[in-house]
C-alpha cells in the first residue's frame, strides 16, 4: 500500500483525489496538509513538521504559497511529490527541476490524460498545418479560478512552440493593439464564468477551412484519477523530473 500526503486535503480537488483514493486498492491516504484542518477519515495538519506518519508519496492540489514548504518537505525527507498545483511562478518552476536532481518530482499542468492526448495531437497538427494555418487557443474554466490564462494553455501553447519551425510569440489580448495578425502568433484567450471544470480548444484556421481540436472535463475526478495514478507511477522511482508523457508511456 502506497501511504500518501494529501496536501490541500479539504479543497474541492482535495476532495476529489480522496473519493478516487477510497476505490484504489494501492493508495491510502493516511495524512492531510491544509490551512483549514476540519477533520476528516485522516489526520490534517497546518504545518508539515507535524506530519508524523510514514508517507511514500505527496500528492498536491493546494495552492502556490505553500509549494516551497512542500518542495522542501519532499526533498529534506526525499519523498516523490506530484505537483498539481497550477499557477506557479518562474522561480518556483526553477526550484523543482532543481530539487528534481535529488528528489522524484512529477510535474504537469495539467494532470488530465485526455488533455495530455489533446497536446499530442495538437503538436502533430502543427507539423503538417504550420506554414498555412493560424494557430489559436481559447480556455474556460469556471469563476473562482484565479490564474489566467490557464496553465495547460500555456502547456499547449509551449508544446506547438516547441514542435514548429519558426519561434511563434503568445498574443494574450488584442483589444489594446489595432494591428492585423502577425503569422508568428500564437493566440491565448481566457473565459471564466459559472463552475466550467476546464475546457481547451486549439483552433487552426487556414483559407477555407478551420480544424479545431477540443477537450472538455465535466467534473474534477479527471484530474484526481491521473494524480492518484501518477501515485503509483511515482512509488520507487529514483531522481527526476516526471510528467504525464513519463506515465503515459509506461
Amino acid at each position: 500500500m502506497i501511504n500518501v500526503l494529501l496536501c490541500g486535503a479539504n479543497g474541492k480537488m482535495g476532495n476529489a483525489v480522496r473519493r478516487v483514493a477510497d476505490d484504489n486498492d494501492l493508495v491510502s491516504i493516511v495524512a492531510g496538509f491544509d490551512v483549514n484542518t476540519d477533520p476528516c477519515e485522516f489526520p490534517v495538519y497546518d504545518d508539515l513538521a507535524k506530519v508524523s506518519e510514514k508517507i511514500d508519496c505527496i500528492i498536491d492540489f493546494s495552492h502556490p504559497s505553500l509549494t516551497d514548504a512542500i518542495l522542501d518537505y519532499a526533498k529534506n525527507n526525499k519523498i516523490p511529490a506530484i505537483i498539481c498545483t497550477t499557477g506557479l511562478s518562474k522561480e518556483q518552476i526553477s526550484k523543482l527541476e532543481f530539487y528534481s536532481r535529488e528528489t522524484p518530482i512529477f510535474f504537469s499542468a495539467n494532470m488530465s490524460i485526455g488533455v495530455n492526448l489533446l497536446i499530442d495531437l495538437v503538436c502533430k497538427a502543427s507539423k503538417v498545418l504550420e506554414s498555412n494555418f493560424d494557430i489559436e487557443i481559447v480556455e474556460k474554466h469556471h469563476n473562482q479560478k484565479l490564474d489566467a490564462p490557464s496553465g495547460t494553455a500555456l502547456a499547449i501553447a509551449d508544446a506547438i512552440s516547441d514542435t514548429v519551425s519558426y519561434n511563434p510569440h503568445y498574443m494574450f489580448d488584442r483589444h489594446s493593439v489595432r494591428q492585423k495578425r502577425e503569422k508568428a502568433e500564437i493566440g491565448i484567450h481566457a473565459v471564466r464564468g459559472g463552475n466550467i471544470v476546464g475546457e481547451h480548444t486549439v483552433i487552426f484556421a487556414g483559407c477555407d477551412e478551420v480544424i479545431e481540436v477540443k477537450h472538455s472535463a465535466t467534473s474534477k475526478e479527471v484530474f484526481a484519477v491521473g494524480a492518484v495514478r501518477a501515485a503509483v507511477f511515482m512509488y520507487g522511482k529514483g531522481p527526476g523530473l516526471y510528467n504525464m508523457s513519463d506515465l503515459v508511456k509506461e
